[in-house]
């Protein structure tokens, strides 16, 4: 993906970190929509480089004896981007929960301004060595964030299993599927999550993804993609594990269709 301007704007507590750019053919689906693995991608990247550009790279963070995971994830899709779309990507850091960092994700349509996605996310502050997770008030190499916005996605919070889900298939982790940091990227997984729904599945149009992370996954493991789907509520709940470990947890919900009594109403 080709970056035409990045910069920050804001007080040292306030940051926002922003990012022009354009979708490509080749990060979209079959229906010309970014892909759910290239979503989490992007973003991922514009969060690495928010800190890159503050002085936090990922190897001063390691040898400052520090990892940031992301842990939770959710997006609300208020028009999904396409190709060949140039857009803009925000995101900032927001006051921290007890136990985690908050970082909030916007894009838009870069010549309209319009709002295509909105997301949250959760992330943990590890040891690098010993994978412990650290008290936040440890990290002292940026000041605490004080933004707190309100946002239109829903909360990057715990997805329950329901009992029971049904097996679709399983996967092999690649070699292609892991990172720098000797694991499945967190980004692979929304490519796990598109390619084992059935066809019909694949070609809806979703209005919210909600994805949790837990036990990292390496080459050579075998994941079993489990599924729950509710036609009523129009929500689809993918579990992805390796044995007994929950490698990730994702969950869809469709558009809802609107009634037909605005449908009559827009037609007179």
């Amino acid at each position: 993906m080709t970056v035409f301007r990045q910069y920050h704007d804001g007080e040292e507590a306030a940051l926002k970190f922003h990012s022009e750019s354009q979708i490509y053919f080749c990060q979209c689906d079959a229906q010309h929509n970014l892909s759910f693995f290239e979503l989490l991608r992007i973003l991922s990247d514009a969060a690495v480089e928010d800190y890159n550009q503050r002085g936090m790279s990922w190897q001063m963070l390691r040898d400052n004896g520090y990892a940031i995971l992301v842990s939770r994830q959710s997006f609300r899709f208020h028009k999904i981007p396409q190709a060949n779309q140039k857009i803009t990507i925000h995101t900032w850091e927001e006051k921290s929960q007890p136990l985690q960092f908050v970082r909030a994700y916007e894009i838009a349509d870069s010549q309209t301004g319009e709002k295509l996605v909105s997301g949250l996310s959760n992330w943990l502050l590890a040891d690098v060595n010993t994978h412990r997770i650290l008290r936040l008030k440890e990290f002292t190499l940026r000041p605490e964030p004080q933004l707190q916005e309100e946002h239109d996605c829903i909360e990057p919070g715990k997805i329950v299993i329901p009992e029971n889900p049904a097996l679709l298939t399983e996967r092999p982790v690649w070699y292609s599927d892991i990172d720098g940091n000797g694991h499945v990227n967190n980004a692979r997984y929304g490519a796990y999550v598109a390619d084992c729904l059935p066809p019909e599945y694949q070609q809806k149009t979703y209005r919210d993804f909600r994805i949790n992370y837990s036990k990292e996954a390496v080459a050579g493991q075998l994941i079993q993609l489990y599924e729950n789907f509710k036609e009523k509520n129009k929500k689809i709940i993918i579990e992805g594990k390796q044995k007994e470990n929950t490698c990730f947890e994702a969950e869809l919900y469709g558009k809802k269709k609107k009634s037909t009594v605005l449908q009559k109403m827009r037609r007179r």
